[in-house]
Protein backbone atom coordinates (compact mmCIF):
# COMPACT_ATOMS: atom_id res chain seq x y z
CA UNK A 1 0.00 0.00 0.00
CA UNK A 2 0.95 3.63 -0.36
CA UNK A 3 1.44 5.76 2.73
CA UNK A 4 -0.07 9.21 2.21
CA UNK A 5 1.02 12.14 4.35
CA UNK A 6 -1.50 14.97 4.11
CA UNK A 7 -0.37 18.49 4.91
CA UNK A 8 -3.33 20.89 4.75
CA UNK A 9 -2.23 24.18 6.27
CA UNK A 10 -2.92 24.07 10.01
CA UNK A 11 -4.18 20.51 9.87
CA UNK A 12 -0.67 19.09 9.74
CA UNK A 13 -1.26 16.12 12.01
CA UNK A 14 -3.61 14.25 9.68
CA UNK A 15 -2.23 11.08 8.14
CA UNK A 16 -4.26 8.64 6.08
CA UNK A 17 -3.56 5.33 4.42
CA UNK A 18 -4.65 4.52 0.89
CA UNK A 19 -4.55 0.93 -0.30
CA UNK A 20 -3.97 0.58 -4.01
CA UNK A 21 -4.28 -3.16 -4.41
CA UNK A 22 -7.84 -3.58 -3.14
CA UNK A 23 -9.55 -1.68 -5.95
CA UNK A 24 -10.96 -3.44 -9.04
CA UNK A 25 -8.50 -3.30 -11.91
CA UNK A 26 -9.33 -1.56 -15.19
CA UNK A 27 -9.63 -3.51 -18.39
CA UNK A 28 -6.42 -3.41 -20.48
CA UNK A 29 -6.19 -3.65 -24.25
CA UNK A 30 -4.63 -6.65 -25.97
CA UNK A 31 -1.47 -4.61 -26.52
CA UNK A 32 -0.41 -4.64 -22.86
CA UNK A 33 2.89 -6.18 -21.81
CA UNK A 34 2.71 -9.89 -21.09
CA UNK A 35 4.71 -9.72 -17.89
CA UNK A 36 3.19 -7.75 -14.99
CA UNK A 37 5.81 -6.38 -12.64
CA UNK A 38 5.45 -4.46 -9.38
CA UNK A 39 2.35 -6.45 -8.35
CA UNK A 40 3.02 -6.20 -4.63
CA UNK A 41 3.64 -2.44 -4.58
CA UNK A 42 3.54 0.34 -7.12
CA UNK A 43 6.80 1.94 -8.25
CA UNK A 44 8.84 0.59 -5.35
CA UNK A 45 11.47 -1.64 -6.92
CA UNK A 46 14.31 -0.24 -8.93
CA UNK A 47 12.52 -1.13 -12.16
CA UNK A 48 9.46 0.86 -11.18
CA UNK A 49 10.65 3.67 -8.91
CA UNK A 50 10.81 7.23 -10.12
CA UNK A 51 14.42 8.28 -10.52
CA UNK A 52 16.19 11.25 -9.05
CA UNK A 53 14.77 14.35 -10.79
CA UNK A 54 16.92 16.48 -13.02
CA UNK A 55 18.05 19.81 -11.58
CA UNK A 56 15.41 22.50 -11.94
CA UNK A 57 16.30 24.50 -15.07
CA UNK A 58 14.00 27.31 -13.97
CA UNK A 59 16.47 28.78 -11.53
CA UNK A 60 15.58 29.48 -7.92
CA UNK A 61 12.93 26.95 -6.80
CA UNK A 62 9.79 27.94 -4.89
CA UNK A 63 9.85 27.67 -1.10
CA UNK A 64 7.26 24.96 -0.59
CA UNK A 65 5.43 24.30 2.66
CA UNK A 66 6.93 21.16 4.20
CA UNK A 67 5.02 18.09 5.40
CA UNK A 68 4.86 17.70 9.15
CA UNK A 69 6.58 14.29 8.97
CA UNK A 70 9.35 13.53 6.52
CA UNK A 71 8.55 10.74 4.05
CA UNK A 72 10.37 7.47 4.59
CA UNK A 73 10.41 4.11 2.90
CA UNK A 74 9.38 1.09 4.89
CA UNK A 75 8.94 -2.55 3.99
CA UNK A 76 7.10 -3.12 0.74
CA UNK A 77 5.47 0.31 0.81
CA UNK A 78 6.25 3.65 -0.75
CA UNK A 79 5.41 6.89 1.00
CA UNK A 80 3.91 9.87 -0.77
CA UNK A 81 3.74 13.33 0.78
CA UNK A 82 0.83 15.50 -0.37
CA UNK A 83 1.23 19.18 0.47
CA UNK A 84 -1.41 21.81 -0.29
CA UNK A 85 0.19 24.74 -2.11
CA UNK A 86 -2.84 26.92 -2.83
CA UNK A 87 -6.43 26.92 -1.63
CA UNK A 88 -9.82 28.60 -2.12
CA UNK A 89 -9.45 28.77 -5.90
CA UNK A 90 -12.34 28.60 -8.36
CA UNK A 91 -12.05 25.64 -10.76
CA UNK A 92 -8.32 25.83 -11.56
CA UNK A 93 -8.10 24.27 -15.02
CA UNK A 94 -4.66 24.72 -16.60
CA UNK A 95 -1.20 24.90 -15.00
CA UNK A 96 2.00 25.95 -16.77
CA UNK A 97 5.36 26.74 -15.21
CA UNK A 98 7.41 29.89 -15.65
CA UNK A 99 11.22 30.09 -15.68
CA UNK A 100 11.23 31.62 -12.16
CA UNK A 101 9.69 28.44 -10.69
CA UNK A 102 6.21 29.88 -10.26
CA UNK A 103 3.20 28.64 -12.20
CA UNK A 104 0.44 30.27 -14.23
CA UNK A 105 -2.99 28.85 -13.41
CA UNK A 106 -6.25 29.47 -15.26
CA UNK A 107 -9.62 29.59 -13.51
CA UNK A 108 -12.34 28.32 -15.81
CA UNK A 109 -15.31 30.43 -14.74
CA UNK A 110 -13.65 33.62 -13.43
CA UNK A 111 -11.50 33.89 -16.61
CA UNK A 112 -8.53 34.80 -14.41
CA UNK A 113 -4.90 33.94 -15.00
CA UNK A 114 -3.27 33.51 -11.60
CA UNK A 115 0.37 33.26 -10.65
CA UNK A 116 1.12 30.71 -7.94
CA UNK A 117 4.55 31.09 -6.31
CA UNK A 118 7.45 31.06 -6.28
CA UNK A 119 7.03 33.32 -3.22
CA UNK A 120 5.35 31.79 -0.21
CA UNK A 121 3.50 32.91 2.90
CA UNK A 122 1.84 31.24 5.89
CA UNK A 123 -0.90 29.76 3.67
CA UNK A 124 1.44 28.14 1.15
CA UNK A 125 2.58 29.61 -2.15
CA UNK A 126 1.50 33.18 -2.79
CA UNK A 127 -1.39 33.51 -5.26
CA UNK A 128 -1.78 36.71 -7.28
CA UNK A 129 -4.12 37.62 -10.13
CA UNK A 130 -2.19 38.47 -13.29
CA UNK A 131 -5.17 39.40 -15.46
CA UNK A 132 -8.75 38.60 -16.43
CA UNK A 133 -9.66 37.85 -20.05
CA UNK A 134 -12.75 39.82 -21.00
CA UNK A 135 -13.52 37.82 -24.13
CA UNK A 136 -14.08 34.58 -22.22
CA UNK A 137 -17.66 33.29 -22.04
CA UNK A 138 -17.76 30.74 -19.23
CA UNK A 139 -20.94 28.82 -19.98
CA UNK A 140 -21.35 25.15 -19.13
CA UNK A 141 -18.01 23.37 -19.34
CA UNK A 142 -16.50 26.20 -21.37
CA UNK A 143 -14.46 29.13 -20.13
CA UNK A 144 -10.75 29.79 -19.67
CA UNK A 145 -9.21 26.34 -20.02
CA UNK A 146 -5.69 25.35 -21.06
CA UNK A 147 -2.50 27.36 -20.79
CA UNK A 148 1.01 26.82 -22.13
CA UNK A 149 4.21 28.83 -21.73
CA UNK A 150 6.40 29.36 -24.78
CA UNK A 151 9.57 27.24 -24.72
CA UNK A 152 11.37 30.51 -25.52
CA UNK A 153 9.57 32.47 -22.78
CA UNK A 154 12.71 34.15 -21.45
CA UNK A 155 13.12 35.72 -24.87
CA UNK A 156 9.56 36.20 -26.21
CA UNK A 157 7.49 36.41 -22.95
CA UNK A 158 4.64 34.63 -24.75
CA UNK A 159 1.84 32.59 -23.17
CA UNK A 160 -0.82 30.60 -25.02
CA UNK A 161 -4.38 30.07 -23.79
CA UNK A 162 -7.42 28.06 -24.89
CA UNK A 163 -10.79 29.59 -24.10
CA UNK A 164 -14.46 29.78 -25.00
CA UNK A 165 -16.20 32.85 -26.40
CA UNK A 166 -19.90 33.31 -27.15
CA UNK A 167 -19.26 31.92 -30.66
CA UNK A 168 -16.44 29.38 -30.55
CA UNK A 169 -13.47 27.91 -28.74
CA UNK A 170 -10.14 29.40 -29.70
CA UNK A 171 -6.41 29.43 -29.08
CA UNK A 172 -4.71 32.78 -28.47
CA UNK A 173 -1.30 34.09 -27.54
CA UNK A 174 -0.46 37.01 -25.25
CA UNK A 175 2.15 38.64 -23.12
CA UNK A 176 1.00 38.80 -19.53
CA UNK A 177 -1.18 41.82 -18.89
CA UNK A 178 -1.91 42.43 -22.59
CA UNK A 179 -4.94 41.51 -24.66
CA UNK A 180 -4.79 38.06 -26.27
CA UNK A 181 -4.31 37.68 -30.03
CA UNK A 182 -6.32 34.72 -31.42
CA UNK A 183 -4.28 32.35 -33.58
CA UNK A 184 -6.90 29.60 -34.08
CA UNK A 185 -10.64 30.31 -34.11
CA UNK A 186 -13.71 28.33 -35.09
CA UNK A 187 -13.18 25.35 -32.80
CA UNK A 188 -16.73 24.01 -32.18
CA UNK A 189 -18.38 25.24 -29.00
CA UNK A 190 -21.01 23.67 -26.77
CA UNK A 191 -22.06 23.55 -23.14
CA UNK A 192 -20.11 20.27 -22.98
CA UNK A 193 -17.17 18.56 -24.71
CA UNK A 194 -14.95 21.56 -25.39
CA UNK A 195 -11.58 19.84 -24.93
CA UNK A 196 -9.19 22.60 -23.96
CA UNK A 197 -5.76 21.25 -23.04
CA UNK A 198 -2.64 22.94 -24.45
CA UNK A 199 0.93 21.75 -24.40
CA UNK A 200 4.20 22.15 -26.25
CA UNK A 201 5.55 18.84 -27.48
CA UNK A 202 9.19 17.79 -27.54
CA UNK A 203 9.18 18.81 -31.22
CA UNK A 204 8.63 22.44 -30.18
CA UNK A 205 5.11 22.68 -31.68
CA UNK A 206 1.92 23.54 -29.82
CA UNK A 207 -0.74 20.85 -29.38
CA UNK A 208 -4.39 21.54 -28.54
CA UNK A 209 -7.15 19.08 -27.67
CA UNK A 210 -10.74 19.62 -28.77
CA UNK A 211 -14.09 17.95 -28.08
CA UNK A 212 -16.96 17.01 -30.35
CA UNK A 213 -19.05 19.86 -28.86
CA UNK A 214 -21.91 17.34 -28.42
CA UNK A 215 -22.14 16.86 -32.22
CA UNK A 216 -20.99 13.29 -32.66
CA UNK A 217 -20.32 13.53 -36.39
CA UNK A 218 -17.67 16.24 -36.03
CA UNK A 219 -15.08 13.79 -34.71
CA UNK A 220 -14.97 11.91 -38.03
CA UNK A 221 -15.10 15.05 -40.19
CA UNK A 222 -11.58 16.08 -41.14
CA UNK A 223 -12.86 19.50 -42.20
CA UNK A 224 -13.97 20.21 -38.62
CA UNK A 225 -11.65 21.06 -35.73
CA UNK A 226 -13.98 19.28 -33.28
CA UNK A 227 -13.05 15.94 -31.74
CA UNK A 228 -9.38 16.24 -32.67
CA UNK A 229 -5.86 16.71 -31.41
CA UNK A 230 -4.36 19.69 -33.25
CA UNK A 231 -0.70 20.49 -33.89
CA UNK A 232 0.38 23.99 -34.84
CA UNK A 233 3.15 26.55 -35.01
CA UNK A 234 3.29 29.45 -32.58
CA UNK A 235 1.42 31.46 -35.22
CA UNK A 236 -1.46 28.96 -35.29
CA UNK A 237 -0.57 27.48 -38.68
CA UNK A 238 -0.41 23.74 -39.47
CA UNK A 239 2.93 22.46 -38.25
CA UNK A 240 5.34 20.89 -40.74
CA UNK A 241 4.82 17.13 -40.94
CA UNK A 242 1.11 17.17 -40.08
CA UNK A 243 -0.55 14.11 -41.65
CA UNK A 244 -3.24 15.95 -43.64
CA UNK A 245 -2.35 18.68 -46.17
CA UNK A 246 -2.85 22.25 -44.93
CA UNK A 247 -4.62 20.96 -41.81
CA UNK A 248 -4.08 21.43 -38.08
CA UNK A 249 -5.40 17.92 -37.43
CA UNK A 250 -2.91 15.50 -35.86
CA UNK A 251 -5.39 12.75 -34.89
CA UNK A 252 -9.18 12.41 -35.04
CA UNK A 253 -12.13 10.31 -33.91
CA UNK A 254 -11.98 11.69 -30.36
CA UNK A 255 -14.96 12.45 -28.12
CA UNK A 256 -13.39 14.83 -25.61
CA UNK A 257 -9.66 14.86 -24.93
CA UNK A 258 -8.53 16.91 -21.92
CA UNK A 259 -5.12 15.46 -21.10
CA UNK A 260 -1.91 15.02 -23.08
CA UNK A 261 1.61 13.98 -22.04
CA UNK A 262 4.79 12.79 -23.75
CA UNK A 263 7.20 10.08 -22.65
CA UNK A 264 10.99 10.15 -22.91
CA UNK A 265 10.78 8.67 -26.40
CA UNK A 266 8.54 11.55 -27.54
CA UNK A 267 5.40 9.40 -27.75
CA UNK A 268 2.16 11.25 -27.11
CA UNK A 269 -0.54 9.88 -24.79
CA UNK A 270 -4.03 11.31 -24.28
CA UNK A 271 -6.86 10.84 -21.78
CA UNK A 272 -10.33 10.75 -23.29
CA UNK A 273 -13.84 10.88 -21.84
CA UNK A 274 -16.13 8.13 -23.03
CA UNK A 275 -19.91 8.30 -23.00
CA UNK A 276 -21.56 5.71 -20.77
CA UNK A 277 -19.18 2.76 -20.61
CA UNK A 278 -15.47 3.34 -21.12
CA UNK A 279 -13.00 6.15 -20.55
CA UNK A 280 -9.67 5.78 -22.29
CA UNK A 281 -5.96 6.39 -22.45
CA UNK A 282 -4.69 6.39 -26.02
CA UNK A 283 -1.24 6.28 -27.55
CA UNK A 284 -1.52 8.89 -30.29
CA UNK A 285 -0.22 8.21 -33.79
CA UNK A 286 -0.47 11.05 -36.32
CA UNK A 287 -3.24 10.67 -38.86
CA UNK A 288 -4.96 7.81 -37.03
CA UNK A 289 -8.68 7.46 -36.27
CA UNK A 290 -9.61 6.73 -32.64
CA UNK A 291 -13.13 5.61 -33.40
CA UNK A 292 -15.64 7.99 -31.84
CA UNK A 293 -18.62 7.88 -32.32
CA UNK A 294 -18.46 4.49 -34.05
CA UNK A 295 -16.52 2.88 -31.20
CA UNK A 296 -16.41 3.53 -27.45
CA UNK A 297 -13.52 1.66 -25.86
CA UNK A 298 -11.98 -1.20 -27.83
CA UNK A 299 -13.27 -2.09 -31.28
CA UNK A 300 -13.82 -5.76 -30.56
CA UNK A 301 -11.93 -6.95 -33.64
CA UNK A 302 -13.19 -7.48 -37.15
CA UNK A 303 -13.09 -4.77 -39.80
CA UNK A 304 -13.14 -2.03 -37.13
CA UNK A 305 -9.82 -3.26 -35.74
CA UNK A 306 -8.14 -2.20 -38.97
CA UNK A 307 -9.93 1.13 -39.21
CA UNK A 308 -9.73 2.39 -35.63
CA UNK A 309 -6.98 2.50 -33.00
CA UNK A 310 -7.79 0.67 -29.76
CA UNK A 311 -6.99 2.42 -26.47
CA UNK A 312 -4.13 1.29 -24.25
CA UNK A 313 -6.35 1.28 -21.16
CA UNK A 314 -10.07 1.56 -20.55
CA UNK A 315 -11.91 2.17 -17.29
CA UNK A 316 -15.57 2.36 -16.44
CA UNK A 317 -16.69 5.98 -16.36
CA UNK A 318 -17.54 5.71 -12.64
CA UNK A 319 -13.91 5.05 -11.69
CA UNK A 320 -12.25 7.40 -14.16
CA UNK A 321 -13.52 10.36 -16.23
CA UNK A 322 -9.91 11.51 -16.34
CA UNK A 323 -9.00 15.03 -17.44
CA UNK A 324 -5.34 15.98 -16.96
CA UNK A 325 -2.32 13.80 -17.70
CA UNK A 326 1.36 13.98 -16.73
CA UNK A 327 4.39 11.78 -17.33
CA UNK A 328 6.95 11.00 -14.63
CA UNK A 329 9.63 8.83 -16.23
CA UNK A 330 7.68 5.76 -17.38
CA UNK A 331 4.60 6.43 -15.28
CA UNK A 332 1.60 8.14 -16.84
CA UNK A 333 -0.51 9.88 -14.21
CA UNK A 334 -4.16 10.61 -15.02
CA UNK A 335 -6.22 12.99 -12.84
CA UNK A 336 -9.85 11.87 -12.69
CA UNK A 337 -13.00 13.84 -12.03
CA UNK A 338 -15.88 11.44 -11.46
CA UNK A 339 -13.48 8.75 -10.24
CA UNK A 340 -11.97 11.18 -7.67
CA UNK A 341 -8.52 9.62 -7.90
CA UNK A 342 -5.24 9.47 -9.71
CA UNK A 343 -4.54 6.49 -11.93
CA UNK A 344 -0.86 5.56 -12.26
CA UNK A 345 -0.06 3.62 -15.42
CA UNK A 346 3.43 2.25 -15.82
CA UNK A 347 4.64 1.98 -19.40
CA UNK A 348 7.29 -0.16 -21.04
CA UNK A 349 10.14 1.17 -23.14
CA UNK A 350 8.01 0.28 -26.17
CA UNK A 351 5.08 2.37 -24.93
CA UNK A 352 2.79 -0.48 -23.84
CA UNK A 353 1.25 -0.96 -20.40
CA UNK A 354 3.32 -2.81 -17.80
CA UNK A 355 1.30 -4.60 -15.15
CA UNK A 356 -1.93 -3.22 -13.74
CA UNK A 357 -2.64 0.50 -13.32
CA UNK A 358 -3.01 1.53 -9.68
CA UNK A 359 -5.38 4.07 -8.10
CA UNK A 360 -4.09 6.66 -5.65
CA UNK A 361 -5.79 9.27 -3.39
CA UNK A 362 -9.22 7.73 -3.97
CA UNK A 363 -11.75 10.21 -2.56
CA UNK A 364 -9.08 12.14 -0.63
CA UNK A 365 -9.42 15.47 -2.43
CA UNK A 366 -12.58 15.01 -4.48
CA UNK A 367 -12.64 15.67 -8.22
CA UNK A 368 -9.17 15.96 -9.71
CA UNK A 369 -8.77 18.07 -12.84
CA UNK A 370 -5.14 18.65 -13.77
CA UNK A 371 -1.88 16.77 -13.30
CA UNK A 372 1.38 18.36 -14.38
CA UNK A 373 5.02 17.50 -13.85
CA UNK A 374 6.81 20.35 -12.09
CA UNK A 375 10.38 21.39 -12.96
CA UNK A 376 11.65 19.81 -9.71
CA UNK A 377 10.22 16.40 -10.63
CA UNK A 378 7.22 16.53 -8.32
CA UNK A 379 3.57 16.45 -9.41
CA UNK A 380 1.12 19.32 -9.09
CA UNK A 381 -2.55 18.33 -8.99
CA UNK A 382 -5.60 20.61 -9.03
CA UNK A 383 -9.10 19.86 -7.76
CA UNK A 384 -12.37 20.77 -9.49
CA UNK A 385 -14.91 20.69 -6.67
CA UNK A 386 -16.57 24.01 -7.51
CA UNK A 387 -17.71 22.82 -10.94
CA UNK A 388 -21.22 21.92 -9.76
CA UNK A 389 -20.68 18.16 -9.66
CA UNK A 390 -19.74 17.89 -5.97
CA UNK A 391 -20.12 19.77 -2.72
CA UNK A 392 -16.83 21.65 -2.22
CA UNK A 393 -14.88 21.59 1.03
CA UNK A 394 -14.17 24.93 2.78
CA UNK A 395 -10.64 25.08 1.32
CA UNK A 396 -11.61 24.11 -2.23
CA UNK A 397 -10.47 24.38 -4.85
CA UNK A 398 -6.90 23.42 -4.12
CA UNK A 399 -3.58 22.78 -5.81
CA UNK A 400 -1.43 20.23 -4.06
CA UNK A 401 2.03 18.81 -4.62
CA UNK A 402 2.98 15.14 -4.50
CA UNK A 403 6.50 13.95 -3.72
CA UNK A 404 7.55 10.33 -3.47
CA UNK A 405 10.10 8.94 -1.05
CA UNK A 406 12.90 6.50 -1.72
CA UNK A 407 14.49 8.25 -4.70
CA UNK A 408 11.17 9.21 -6.18
CA UNK A 409 9.76 12.27 -7.89
CA UNK A 410 10.34 15.50 -6.05
CA UNK A 411 12.73 14.01 -3.51
CA UNK A 412 14.63 16.79 -1.78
Amino acid sequence: MWMIERTDGVRRDRTTLVRVSARPYPRLSRRRAAVALCAAAVLVTSGCAFGEPEPDPAGEPPRFPTPSVSPSQGGAGQQVAATVLARRLQIPWGIAFLPDGGALVTERDTAKILKVGPESDTNGLRVTTVQTLDEVDAAGEGGLLGIAVSPAYQRDKTVFVYYSTSEDNRVAKLTLGAEPTPIVTGIPLSGIHNGGRLGFGPDGYLYATTGDASERGLSQDLKSLGGKILRMTAAGKPAPGNPFPNSLVWSYGHRNVQGIAWDANKRLYATEFGQNQWDEINLITPGKNYGWPEVEGTSGGGADAEKYVDPLVTWSTAEASCSGAAMIERVLVAACLRGERLWLVELTAAGTVLGQPRPLLVGEYGRLRTAVAAPDGSLWISTSNHDGKRDPAPEDDRIFRLVFSGGAAGKS
